[in-house]
C-alpha cells in the first residue's frame, strides 16, 4: 500500500497493527481511497480473526483442562486405596455411564482409519479435527471483505488505468492467516509438549495435525503469492515497469526466499522424499529450514513479527528442555566432589535374524521410575551423538533400592542407519573379547508419552497384541498386572507374532518372569510364528494361573490344509510347577489359516484379529476390555476397525460393559 499513498504530503498517519501506516486523511483519487478502506478495514478484520481464532484455541484447551479435574476418570491407584468388594464389579452411576456409552458410540465411527491414500493411517477423529479447524480457517479466509473492483487513473500517464480488485486485501487475509498459524504448528510438533500437559495426550498424537497445518501454511502462502503476482504483474499498469520494480524490493526478494525454502519444507517432509533421504535426514534438514524460513518471513514482513517471534522461542524452549532432560539423567557427582556427564552402559546382545538382527539392550540407571508406556530416546554416542531413536523400555519401571536405579531393557531390529551400526559394533566387541557380553554408551532423553494403565481398574480385561519388536509396548502392562490385587473375573490374554519361533528368545526372562507373578491372572499366552519352515508355523501356550499351580490346557491342532473353526493357534497339553513351564518348552504348532484362504503359504500366515478379538470379548465375564497393540502399521489400522466394530453405546448404556472397548496402540512410524 505504499506505493498508493503519498507519504510526502501526508498530514498525518494512521498506525494499523501488521499493516503499514495509513495517510490520513486520503488524497488519492475516489477509487484508489475507496479501495483503500476496503484494504486497511480487511487488514484490521484479519487481525481480530487471527486474535478469535487464538482465543478459541485457548477457550478449547481451558474446557478440557477443567473437564479433567472437574470429571476425572477412575483411576488403578484410587481403587487400591478402597477395600476390594467380593461381589461383581461396581456398577456405574447414571453420569459415568453416560461418559461411557458416548465414549463407546464415538469409538465406533471414529476410531477407523479414513481415507487411508490420503491421510495415511489417521482415525477418523484426527480427520474430523483437521476437517473442523480447516472449515474454520476457511471462514475467516472470505468474511468482512468487501468484494468489488474499482478502475482507477495512473499518474502522470493519460488513458492508462490500474484495475484495483478484492483480490488485494483476500491476498492480505491469507497470508496473515499462515503467520498467525506457525506459532501453532511449532507448538503441535514440539516433543516437550504444552499441549500434552494441557490435554493428556502424548505429544506424538498431534504430528497428524501439525503436519496437515503445514499444507495449509503451504496453500495459504501460495495464494497469497500468486494473488499478488497477478496483482502487481497484471493489473497494474504500465507494465512491466510496475512488476520490475515490485520484484527488486527487499520484501520481495525475503518473500520469495520464504517460499522457497517453504516448498523444500514441503516437499522433503513427503513419505517419499523421507523414504529416499532417510528419517534421521528429515528431522535436522526440517529444524534448520523451518528455523531459517521463519527468519526469512520476518524479513518479508516484520510488522507481523508478533506471530513468527513466540513461535521461535516456543522451539528454543523445546530445545533447551531437552537438553536438561539429558542433563537430569546422566550428569553425576563423583566422590571428589566435581560433576561429571556420563552415559550409561548396556549389556549388548545381538539375535541373529536374516531380516535384520534384534539387538537387545539391558542395564540399571539412576533416575525415578517413568510410566508404563512411556517411551525414551536413546543416542549411542559411539555411533553418533546427532542421532536418537525413540524406544520403549520392555522392563518394569520400579525402582530397586538396592542398585539405586530403574532396570531398562530395550529391543530393536537393526534394519539399517543408526541401528545396524549398534549391532556390527556389539558384534566386533563380542569377537574381541572372546565372547563376553560388549557393552555399549547410552544417552538418554525422557521419558515421553502417556500412562496407559491408569484405568485399569479391577473390572477391566485386556488385551494385549504385538507384533514382532512391538511386544516391548504389552509386557510392562502384564507385568504391571501381576503386582496388582487379584481379581477373579478380569480376564487377560497376549497375542504375539513372531517371525519364527527363536524370536521368543528376544524377551525370555520377562515372559518367565510373567509365569512367575500372574498367579491371580486369568491369563492366556499365545504365540503366532508367520515365517517358518512346514510344520513349524505357530506357538500357542494357554496359561491358567491358580493360587499354587500352572497348567497349560490344550487345544485342536489346526493345519494349514484345513479350514479352522477359529483363527486360533493350538498347544499340546502339559502341566507344569507353579513358576511355569521351562523357557524352551513352547508347543510348535501351524498357524490358523483363515476359511477363505487355507492352503495359503507359511510366509503369508498371520492370526485373524477380527476373530481373535471377538471371541476375547465373548468369553469375557464382565466389565470393560482395553486392547493393547503395538506393531505394523497395518496391523493397527485393522485393529483400529475391529476395536471400532465391538463397541456400541447403546448396550453400554443397558449396563452392559463388554461392549465398551477401548484401544491403546503405540503408532509406528511408517515412511
Amino acid at each position: 500500500m505504499v506505493h498508493i499513498q503519498n507519504f510526502t504530503d501526508a498530514s498525518s498517519l494512521e498506525p494499523h497493527w501488521g499493516y503499514a501506516d495509513r495517510v490520513v486523511p486520503c488524497t488519492n483519487d475516489a477509487g484508489s481511497c475507496k479501495y483503500l478502506d476496503v484494504v486497511y478495514h480487511s487488514h484490521d478484520l484479519g487481525m481480530l480473526y487471527s486474535g478469535i481464532f487464538w482465543a478459541t484455541i485457548a477457550g478449547i484447551l481451558f474446557i478440557w483442562t477443567l473437564a479433567r479435574r472437574l470429571a476425572p476418570s477412575r483411576r488403578a491407584d484410587e481403587e487400591l486405596l478402597v477395600p476390594v468388594r467380593a461381589s461383581s464389579s461396581p456398577s456405574q452411576g447414571g453420569i459415568e455411564r453416560l461418559k461411557s456409552a458416548l465414549a463407546a458410540h464415538s469409538r465406533r465411527y471414529l476410531l477407523p482409519d479414513f481415507s487411508r491414500p490420503i491421510f495415511g493411517r489417521t482415525t477418523r477423529l484426527q480427520v474430523l479435527t483437521l476437517v473442523v479447524l480447516t472449515g474454520y480457517l476457511a471462514v475467516w479466509s472470505f468474511v468482512g471483505i468487501v468484494y468489488n473492483t474499482w478502475v482507477t487513473p495512473v499518474k502522470k500517464m493519460p488513458g492508462v488505468y490500474n484495475t484495483r480488485t478484492s483480490l488485494g486485501p483476500w491476498s492480505d487475509r491469507v497470508g496473515t492467516l499462515a503467520y498467525a498459524l506457525t506459532p501453532l504448528s511449532i507448538l503441535l510438533s514440539s516433543r516437550e509438549s504444552i499441549l500434552s500437559l494441557v490435554t493428556g495426550l502424548p505429544y506424538q498424537s498431534f504430528n497428524f495435525l501439525h503436519r496437515w497445518l503445514g499444507y495449509i501454511i503451504v496453500v495459504q502462502s501460495t495464494l497469497h503469492t500468486i494473488g499478488w503476482t497477478i496483482i502487481e504483474a497484471k493489473l497494474y499498469q504500465p507494465q512491466p515497469t510496475v512488476a520490475r520494480d515490485w520484484i527488486k524490493q527487499l520484501y520481495m526478494i525475503w518473500g520469495c526466499v520464504a517460499m522457497i525454502l517453504l516448498f523444500l519444507l514441503f516437499a522433503l517432509s513427503t513419505p517419499w522424499a523421507i523414504r529416499l533421504t532417510g528419517y534421521e535426514f528429515f528431522r535436522k534438514s526440517h529444524y534448520i529450514l523451518a528455523m531459517v524460513y521463519i527468519g526469512a518471513c520476518i524479513g518479508h514482513w516484520d510488522k507481523l513479527s508478533c506471530y513468527l517471534v513466540p513461535a521461535l522461542i516456543v522451539w528454543f524452549l523445546d530445545r533447551g528442555a531437552r537438553l536438561v532432560r539429558t542433563a537430569i539423567l546422566h550428569y553425576t557427582v563423583l566422590p571428589g566432589g566435581e560433576v561429571a556427564f556420563g552415559p550409561a552402559k548396556a549389556s549388548t546382545t545381538v539375535f541373529s535374524d536374516p531380516n535384520g538382527d534384534v539387538v537387545r539392550l539391558d542395564f540399571v540407571h539412576p533416575h525415578d521410575a517413568w510410566a508404563v508406556g512411556q517411551h525414551f530416546y536413546l543416542c549411542f554416542p559411539e555411533s553418533s551423538i546427532w542421532q536418537s531413536h525413540p524406544f520403549t523400555p520392555l522392563s518394569l519401571p520400579i525402582h530397586d533400592d538396592v542398585s539405586c536405579g530403574v532396570q531398562h531393557s530395550y529391543i530393536f531390529r537393526a534394519k539399517g542407519g543408526e541401528t545396524k551400526k549398534i549391532a556390527q559394533l556389539a558384534a566386533a566387541k563380542m569377537q574381541q573379547a572372546g565372547g563376553v557380553t560388549p557393552l555399549t554408551s547410552v544417552i538418554l532423553t525422557g521419558p515421553y508419552g502417556e500412562e496407559i494403565t491408569t484405568h485399569l481398574t479391577q473390572d477391566v480385561n485386556v488385551l494385549c497384541i504385538a507384533g514382532g519388536t512391538g511386544i516391548t509396548y504389552v509386557l510392562p502392562v502384564l507385568l504391571g498386572l501381576a503386582y496388582q490385587p487379584r481379581s477373579v473375573k478380569r480376564k487377560v490374554t497376549l497375542i504375539w507374532a513372531v517371525r519364527q519361533k527363536a524370536d521368543v528368545a528376544w524377551v525370555q526372562p520377562e515372559l518367565d518372569r510373567v509365569r512367575q507373578l500372574a498367579k491371580s491372572i486369568d491369563l492366556t499366552i499365545r504365540i503366532f510364528v508367520t515365517r517358518e519352515a512346514e510344520g513349524e508355523s505357530s506357538i500357542s501356550e494357554k496359561s491358567k494361573y491358580a493360587d499354587h499351580d500352572f497348567k497349560s490346557v490344550s487345544e485342536p491342532i489346526v493345519r494349514s490344509d484345513q479350514t479352522p473353526d477359529s483363527s486360533s493357534a493350538a498347544s499340546t497339553s502339559a502341566a507344569y510347577p507353579c513358576c511355569g513351564p521351562p523357557s524352551d518348552s513352547f508347543a510348535i504348532q501351524k498357524t490358523a489359516i483363515p476359511a477363505s484362504n487355507p492352503h495359503d503359504e507359511p510366509i503369508h500366515r498371520h492370526p485373524d484379529l477380527s476373530i481373535l478379538v471377538k471371541d476375547f470379548i465373548d468369553e469375557t465375564v464382565c466389565g470393560r476390555t482395553t486392547v493393547y497393540a503395538s506393531g505394523p502399521g497395518r496391523m493397527i489400522s485393522e485393529l483400529r476397525s475391529i476395536v471400532a466394530r465391538s463397541n456400541d453405546g447403546s448396550k453400554v448404556w443397558n449396563a452392559d460393559e463388554r461392549y465398551d472397548v477401548s484401544l491403546v496402540c503405540d503408532d509406528r512410524l511408517e515412511w
